[in-house]
């Protein structure tokens, strides 16, 4: 039996007013809501808290992508009600560790954010310190320059999948874009604008659940 990709919504929102007005559209219809590194650092952990007392049942994700202070900074999203917490892919290996272990006290993960430049091999060495989830990007600069999904992508996204990871795709995704990674389980989508500027969100994101049981159903 495949398992549906779940459906992320990224509110990247510049405040939390404008946040919760998003977020109270859509709230049921999202598997994973994620306080966006934009809102977190506008806001603070205070959105984290507000989307978790709102939405107790949903996964939420405190998208703050770590460099350093693994720990402190995994007590405080977890302590905040995260259930997820990102770390970017250029952090040091010990702070993965450090948050990764604060997580598993809390039956809690961490996602590593691939921006930038990164390498399999260093993707290997977060699969041996226990890391399960990686976020496969495209940019929100390189989305602006016109730059699509490629084959390359798809390639990276396969490969991640194949070493284990769960991985979670994002960057300017549309339903359109769904197709191309139909061959991959991939493990959430996360959309953000195409959901939250639609004319109705609420049918934007049933859509894109639609075409995701269209796929992976």
């Amino acid at each position: 039996m495949k398992i549906l990709p779940k459906l992320q919504i990224a509110l990247d929102n510049t405040s939390l007013e404008s946040a919760l007005d998003s977020i109270r559209v859509v709230g049921e219809e999202i598997d994973v809501i994620e306080a966006g590194t934009i809102l977190c650092v506008a806001e603070g952990m205070k959105a984290v808290k507000c989307l978790k007392a709102l939405y107790p049942q949903k996964i939420v994700l405190a998208d703050i992508k770590a460099a350093d202070a693994g720990s402190l900074l995994a007590k405080m999203c977890y302590d905040s009600g995260a259930d997820w917490m990102t770390v970017i892919c250029c952090a040091p290996i010990a702070t993965m560790e450090a948050a990764l272990k604060e997580a598993k006290t809390r039956n809690c993960d961490v996602q590593i954010e691939l921006y930038g430049d990164w390498t399999f091999e260093q993707a290997a060495e977060w699969r041996e310190a226990g890391i399960e989830q990686v976020v496969y990007h495209r940019g929100r600069d390189a989305q602006a320059a016109g730059q699509g999904w490629g084959a390359e992508d798809i390639d990276k996204v396969k490969k991640l999948s194949d070493m284990g990871f769960k991985v979670t795709v994002t960057g300017g995704l549309v339903t359109e874009d769904l197709h191309l990674f139909k061959d991959i389980p991939v493990y959430t989508f996360i959309a953000g604008r195409s959901i939250r500027n639609a004319k109705d969100p609420k049918e934007a994101a049933r859509e894109f659940k639609k075409v995701i049981a269209e796929y992976w159903g």
